[in-house]
């Protein structure tokens, strides 16, 4: 008979550099980013935490000597031949999405058992996910062996959450704050139209082994999203996540500033797991947790594993006033001329995916046009980061650039809105052992434990489980409880935090009270300190992070919270060819490098754009706004995005 793993999934972990942390505080996200927990004082990469021998499961394998240090788990095997060189004796944490403890369903087993789940890079530089379970078996009595491996998961748990671990050596499951819950919203028609499999396939069992509890709901139309958290109940909620492009986000920002109590509303954490077609945040996120830049289903496991370990950074914010006195925030970019033609224009081109944007490219070389019109903007007091020029750009009258930095290197069928409680069991194929006379029990994602996929025991070894005596923290939900994904329309439990359906509406402009003190009103003259620039322009980008897409970056030296709107333009005269140029550099981020005499740089607090061109394109996020006068003030670290624990520029962990 062959073994099934079920997994008891210990929790997960705040991070570094947070405004909130995982499951910490009360529920008030205000009072929650005042209590969060202290950052754990820094170790040394290298420094043993924990060291152990350990068997295999099953029983007949090998013996183990692990080292657990802040950055990694060390495996060396024991017997029956000591390595020399390990091969993949090193587990780096990064690659760690969480981990559990399990005990045999034989009684006469005394032994407990440590799993954890890695999604390291395989040969082609792929993700795979692996598993390696570890038997606890040094100890007489099986208490004491569980106590060992409730050990080991806690400290590997706190590593992953950044929580500090206690220095007179007790670690215990005490230390662990209970799961946060997490607000999932699914935008089906993402990207290629693989939104819903991406997400049930790779996001769910990876946020399910971490510990994390979530609700998840289907979008069904533009602003949905927007509607929803609008009447959301804050308290119920420790984070929102998008699992779509960039556009969902955008929604869930300006539903969180259109409330009464906008103020605590915009502190909820927010973070995004990319399944559209630009990811431009997405790609961001994943430079700065220190990963390779990847695409498509790399770059969805990459911000995954950070979304597991948790972490919030501060995230400015862009309000945007229009022509008619409307106002929207931006997250990302407000774009005109070539960038918001190629986005627009290339809609229709969806089914692409991220292809869209180079055949877009490429149409919109074809008929390149110019746009005339005047930018004006508010010069940054501080110069951002690293803005020593490779080569200088030229200045026009009146005109002050920076350069930064070049960048490190570095079948759809329809679905309903689902609403779940915790926790939330999906179909899944059923999972057979070698030689198993029957199917294995279809596992649930988020109550129950994850399939262990390879760690499956040859005929005779005795099953795993979850061990019923370890206590869950506080708050966690009970496995019993389980509310399938529904096809048809949800039915929403009173105590979810959600907001009743609503009909299609169309949505208002912002209604926040937020004042924008740097701006005068659209159309009266500006102060003598701005900057005003007039002429022909190809194009106009003003952005917040440092990507325009998952592999474009825009704005090498840019942060999340900068404080900073960095303001590009291409003025008229450039060929089809050096535009080209521009945005092939543009995948490593050396656009400014190039010595192009066309384009411009400057980084500002505040803008105003008016084109002089009765017809163009603009847009915000790349949804396209009303055409005419706007302007723009940043507003620094407004909102909170999570982002994960920060990783070394340039380098994969």
């Amino acid at each position: 008979m062959n073994g099934l793993l079920e997994a008891e999934e210990q929790d997960q972990r705040p991070e570094q550099e947070l405004t909130g942390s995982w499951g910490h505080g009360p529920r008030s996200t205000l009072v929650r980013a005042k209590t969060m927990a202290p950052p754990p004082p820094p170790l040394a990469a290298s420094t043993p935490l924990l060291h152990g021998e350990f068997g295999s499961y099953p029983a007949r394998g090998p013996r183990f000597a692990l080292t657990l240090t802040s950055q990694a788990l060390h495996i060396q095997r024991l017997r029956p031949k000591p390595e020399a060189r390990p091969r993949g004796g090193l587990v780096p944490l990064a690659e760690v999405s969480g981990c559990c403890t399990l005990r045999s369903r034989s009684p006469s087993d005394s032994a407990a058992y440590f799993c954890i789940y890695t999604y390291p890079r395989g040969r082609r530089g792929s993700r795979r996910r692996t598993t390696r379970t570890f038997r606890t078996d040094g100890a007489a009595t099986y208490e004491e062996n569980r106590a060992e491996a409730q050990r080991w998961a806690t400290a590997l748990t706190c590593l992953l959450r950044g929580l500090p671990l206690p220095g007179d050596g007790e670690i215990t499951p005490d230390l662990l704050p209970r799961p946060p819950r997490l607000l999932l919203l699914v935008n089906p028609f993402g990207g290629r139209g693989l939104a819903w499999q991406w997400c049930k396939n790779y996001v769910l069992p990876m946020i399910s082994e971490a510990g994390l509890s979530f609700n998840l709901i289907q979008t069904e139309r533009q602003n949905h999203a927007r509607e929803l958290v609008q009447g959301l109940s804050l308290s119920e909620w420790d984070g929102i996540v998008t699992v779509s492009g960039d556009g969902l986000l955008h929604e869930v920002l300006n539903g969180l500033l259109d409330r009464p109590d906008w103020e605590e509303a915009v502190k909820m954490p927010v973070g995004i797991l990319p399944c559209g077609s630009g990811n431009a945040l997405a790609g961001a996120v994943n430079q700065r947790g220190g990963f390779e830049p990847a695409l498509g289903l790399e770059l969805l496991l990459n911000c995954s594993l950070l979304l597991c370990r948790g972490g919030g950074h501060p995230l400015d914010l862009l309000s945007v006033t229009l022509a008619s006195g409307s106002r929207c925030f931006s997250f990302l970019s407000v774009a005109w001329g070539f960038v918001s033609d190629v986005d627009i224009q290339s809609e229709r081109f969806r089914a692409l995916g991220s292809a869209r944007f180079t055949l877009g490219t490429v149409l919109g070389l074809a008929t390149l046009h110019t746009y005339r019109g005047r930018l004006s903007y508010l010069p940054a007091t501080v110069e951002p980061a690293s803005p020593t020029p490779a080569h200088s750009l030229p200045r026009a009258k009146s005109e002050l650039t920076l350069t930064p930095d070049p960048a490190p290197p570095m079948a759809h069928s329809p679905l309903h809105r689902s609403v779940s409680d915790l926790p939330l069991p999906l179909p899944q194929p059923a999972l057979a052992s070698p030689g198993s006379p029957e199917p294995l029990p279809i596992l649930s994602l988020n109550g129950g434990g994850p399939e262990l996929a390879g760690d499956w025991g040859g005929a005779g070894d005795v099953p795993l489980s979850p061990d019923p005596l370890l206590s869950s923290p506080p708050g966690s939900p009970k496995a019993g409880l389980h509310s399938p994904v529904a096809e048809g329309a949800p039915v929403i439990p009173p105590s979810s935090g959600l907001p009743t359906p609503t009909p299609d509406a169309q949505v208002a402009a912002s209604t926040c009270g937020l004042p924008d003190h740097l701006l005068p009103p659209l159309g009266t003259p500006l102060p003598p300190d701005w900057v005003t620039l007039e002429g022909d322009f190809v194009l106009l980008l003003a952005i917040s992070p440092s990507h325009l897409g998952a592999d474009l970056v825009a704005a090498p030296h840019a942060r999340f919270d900068d404080g900073l709107v960095h303001l590009c333009w291409v003025r008229s005269g450039i060929s089809r060819a050096a535009l080209l140029r521009l945005f092939l550099a543009m995948e490593r981020g050396s656009q400014f490098s190039l010595g192009c005499p066309q384009l411009g740089y400057a980084a500002a607090r505040a803008f105003r754009l008016e084109p002089l061109t009765p017809r163009g394109v603009l847009t915000v996020d790349g949804e396209q706004v009303e055409y005419g006068p706007l302007q723009a003030q940043m507003h620094p670290g407004l909102g909170t995005l999570l982002t994960g624990p920060p990783g070394c520029p340039g380098r994969e962990p």
